[in-house]
């Protein structure tokens, strides 16, 4: 019967997704008085009005920093965390459709957020309220709690820490299945030196993305150099356009990162820059810049990853803005010691950005026992394990708290790039996964 009503009220999630993927809630410098832009209030605000639509307790941080949709009764908390805040749609000449006008094509569903985290964090809620009504009853609360700012500096869950109650345990729907359930360190820095070369520009649109262009202004020598090495590019209007592959940070090795290849031809046609320098010999070649840190790797969770997400030239100063994907069982202080000296070498200083521990769940917690159970019984799936991430997700915010899903094993992952989308059958699927886990809830000690 729930599969039957899942069906059913599947058109109501898609138009309800609607309403979320239509608002470009990235953030903006606006004069709102919000603090991350009146677009990403605006996202807060739709969600709240969803959930209470479909019959949850809602409430809002009064500095909009959070808010929450609660159903439920009992001492148990269950929490389901989700951010509704996106990265920026990055070039939209590579969007088949404008990226917040949201469209079905081909059993997937097409727009920025729609993956991340938009689409799997509504998903957990219509699981929710499809189990309720079919006759599912709670003898535990819910909470899906919304945050605002996981793709910038994370300013969000520290304050629903400070004034909320804590939940007893709970999952994120914003990775992969069957479970993440180690999490790397999370270190963005920038490198910032002198500009000695006369040059201004600037590329990249977030630290935790690889760029996948950048424009800049043309020249015969910048042309020659880019033939040579034979990397992409588009000449328009005087000027040319790098071409590269945008992917998420945590697996910036599957990308093409275009603005390395930038800076690898300008060393190479004799514009030499101190970021040049740094990027050819440290960066190009090398999938994990090796020649920065060595090896650096665990079995829990594998390489370092290292991205250049961004670049600016302004008069005075060279800034490359740089994010570090470490491993669990790796000292952050030692990976900042590291670059800060390798950094000097080339003129540059180090300057924090941001910081997020590594996270650890043991195997046989009752949490990933009882999430590796629902995925398994929905799927038959026996042979996807647990695995280890290199993204950042809101299960370090709280205690006792894994990602789990939406994307399914062997399925692409598509957050942070143009077109970004989910697959239809897929997200029917993860539905059915999460109710089967709020079920398990029930019993959860």
């Amino acid at each position: 019967m729930k599969y039957k009503k899942l069906n059913e009220k599947f058109p109501e999630f898609i138009k309800n997704l609607d309403r979320l993927v239509k608002i470009p809630s990235f953030l903006q410098e606006d004069e709102s008085g919000y603090p991350f832009g009146k677009e990403i209030q605006n996202v807060l605000e739709e969600t709240l009005k969803i959930c209470k639509e479909l019959g949850f307790k809602t409430f809002i941080d009064p500095e909009g920093y959070y808010g929450y949709a609660e159903i439920g009764v009992g001492e148990k908390l269950v929490g389901v965390l989700g951010h509704l805040d996106v990265v920026p749609p990055g070039d939209l000449k590579k969007w088949k459709n404008p990226p917040f006008e949201p469209k079905v094509e081909d059993g997937k569903y097409f727009g920025r957020g729609s993956q991340d985290d938009k689409g799997p964090t509504l998903a957990a809620i219509y699981a929710l309220k499809i189990l309720l009504e079919t006759g599912f009853e709670l003898d535990y609360r819910v909470r899906f709690i919304f945050g605002t700012d996981e793709e910038n500096l994370w300013r969000d869950m520290p304050k629903y820490v400070e004034k909320e109650e804590m939940p007893t345990v709970g999952f994120t729907p914003d990775s992969k299945f069957p479970l993440i359930y180690a999490e790397k360190g999370l270190l963005q820095c920038k490198l910032i030196s002198e500009n000695e070369s006369g040059m201004i520009f600037k590329g990249g649109d977030a630290f935790n993305s690889v760029p996948s262009t950048i424009t800049v202004q043309k020249s015969k020598g910048l042309i020659e150099a880019l033939e040579k090495l034979n990397y992409e590019y588009l000449e328009k209007n005087g000027c040319v356009e790098i071409i590269g592959k945008s992917v998420h940070a945590q697996v910036a090795e599957t990308g093409v990162n275009a603005i390395n290849r930038y800076m690898h031809a300008l060393n190479e046609c004799g514009q030499n820059t101190k970021s040049g320098k740094f990027i050819v010999e440290n960066i190009i070649g090398y999938n994990f810049a090796e020649p920065i840190f060595g090896e650096v790797k665990d079995e829990h969770s594998g390489e370092l990853k290292f991205n250049i997400g961004k670049i600016e030239f302004t008069e005075k100063e060279e800034i490359l803005c740089i994010d570090m994907r470490i491993p669990v069982t790796y000292s952050v202080e030692n990976i900042v010691e590291t670059i800060t000296k390798k950094a000097s070498e080339y003129g540059f200083r180090y300057k924090p950005h941001d910081y997020l521990k590594s996270i650890y769940t043991p195997l046989d917690s009752p949490l990933v026992k009882t999430l590796m159970s629902a995925y398994q019984e929905i799927t038959e799936d026996v042979i996807s394990q647990p695995i280890a991430g290199g993204g950042a997700t809101y299960a370090r915010a709280i205690n006792n708290c894994v990602a789990f899903g939406a994307v399914l094993p062997n399925s692409p992952k598509t957050e942070h790039q143009p077109n970004e989308y989910i697959v239809l059958d897929d997200i029917k699927l993860a539905m059915k996964i999460y109710m089967r886990a709020f079920e398990k809830f029930k019993d959860y000690r």
